[in-house]
């Protein structure tokens, strides 16, 4: 499998999305676990043509007080400021949002397929969301078992 650096393909992406197509990738890193497995699982990202809503994937572009920027792929908390604020963080993180707003947001997750092809279910998350306080383990055991038996 090859990479492309984000700064490289987002950009791509956007122009996709804004003409109305579908994009399929595969993302990297863990923090969507146990949703999105990075480096196995793929995506379909589309435009997102309503205000963004808790449970919804979104990939957004965050831009840190700093000036420096980076591109997420995470799940919305919740949204302020009748929709010009949304707060956003990946299944698999245990602290850290994101701040981000609709101008910032590229696409929303449509699809997700694992390895064998099989769809997986685009869930909103709030059960997950209920279980924040044992995340930390609810993770570890998905690390040390179904993860190993899955994959």
């Amino acid at each position: 499998m090859h990479q492309i650096a984000n700064d490289i393909l987002i950009p791509e992406f956007f122009r996709l999305i804004e003409q109305n197509k579908e994009v399929l990738f595969t993302p990297s890193g863990v923090s969507m676990r146990p949703f999105i497995e990075g480096g196995r699982d793929s995506v379909v990202l589309r435009r997102l043509d309503r205000p963004a809503r808790r449970g919804d994937i979104l990939l957004a572009k965050v831009v840190f007080p700093t000036g420096e920027t980076t591109y997420v792929l995470h799940r919305v908390l919740r949204v302020l400021d009748d929709g010009r604020t949304i707060i956003l963080q990946g299944d698999g993180n245990l602290r850290g949002e994101e701040t981000v707003t609709p101008d910032n947001v590229l696409g929303i997750v449509v699809r997700i397929t694992s390895p064998n092809g099989h769809k997986k279910p685009l869930l909103n998350g709030r059960l997950w969301q209920i279980l924040f306080p044992l995340r930390r383990y609810l993770l570890k055991i998905y690390r040390h078992s179904i993860l190993k038996w899955c994959y």
